[in-house]
């Protein structure tokens, strides 16, 4: 099962691998109250309670899970990987990121996720968020098989729905996660991560035409990054992975702006099940972002 618990609320996934694809045994969205600030002691109990609420119609079939840290908690960055021993890896990576960190160094975990072209994504989190979100699996009576990533998760949603043909095993694709309050950018050679960031403008932002602005010259500085890291590879396509939680409208100016061709992805019309409502899931309410918790529950 996949658990994603992010500042907008609380969404949770449990999925079946088949042999014609994926079906969806169950599903939840719970939103959070705006009278709940993120990362609050306030946050630690709803966040305990709304597990309880989502599990209590017995729909989930299991409590092992694996969930992500909210891409706001995390820093990311592209680095040239440094010439040193696999042992003393995430030691020297520390020192060339501790200046840029929003926490301190010396609370800092690092994990660094392999790539191409000689380069490394470096990933940091402060342990005191890692233990908070700990401690609400542990008293919501789940048991956490691993913590992912999100870029890893939005990548596992790519290839798994969105990549299937033979000619996307090579093909470098731009996915865009467009959350409330920000955009998750992934570029990715199928499976293989090559570029991430989280970008604080998202779909609250993007009534707004100077945000989209913002937003396209915040894009065209990602994709300036990724060319210089690598040189050689072309961005193919551009791929919304929001589903119906963004309109559409803003994804075509986006996809305008960019110059780049796009498709949209939607995970819920991509599993093999015919009623999702049965599974807990109402498709009336398109604002729900499903990417991010589908990964993760393809990670199991």
């Amino acid at each position: 099962m996949g658990v994603d618990l992010a500042a907008d609320g609380l969404k949770l996934i449990q999925l079946r691998k088949t042999g014609n694809g994926v079906r969806l045994i169950a599903g939840r969205s719970i939103p959070r109250p705006d009278t709940v600030a993120p990362g609050s002691a306030e946050w630690q109990h709803w966040a305990i309670q709304a597990i309880h609420e989502a599990m209590a119609d017995r729909r989930f079939k299991s409590r092992k899970v694996v969930a992500a840290m909210p891409a706001s908690d995390v820093y990311i960055d592209l680095l040239r990987a440094p010439k040193v021993e696999q042992a003393g890896l995430e030691r020297t990576v520390l020192s060339r990121i501790e200046t840029k960190l929003p926490f301190d160094p010396a609370n800092a975990l690092v994990r660094c996720l392999p790539t191409e072209n000689d380069h490394i994504i470096a990933v940091a989190t402060n342990r005191t968020i890692i233990d908070r979100h700990l401690a609400i699996y542990e008293k919501a009576a789940l048991t956490l098989n691993s913590i992912c990533v999100w870029p890893v998760a939005l990548a596992n949603c790519y290839t798994k729905f969105f990549g299937r043909r033979q000619s996307d095993l090579q093909a470098v694709v731009l996915l865009l996660d467009i959350e409330p309050a920000s955009t998750n950018v992934v570029i990715c050679r199928h499976k293989v991560l090559l570029f991430a960031r989280s970008i604080p403008i998202g779909a609250n932002d993007l009534r707004d035409d100077k945000a989209v602005n913002r937003l396209i010259l915040e894009l065209n500085a990602c994709r300036q990054q990724f060319a210089t890291a690598y040189k050689t590879p072309r961005i193919e396509r551009l791929i919304f992975v929001s589903g119906q939680a963004v309109d559409t409208n803003v994804c075509a100016d986006i996809a305008r702006q960019l110059d780049m061709r796009a498709q949209m992805g939607d995970c819920l019309r991509a599993v093999t099940d015919a009623d999702v409502f049965k599974c807990g899931i109402d498709r009336r309410n398109s604002n729900v972002n499903w990417a991010t918790a589908f990964g993760l529950s393809l990670s199991q």
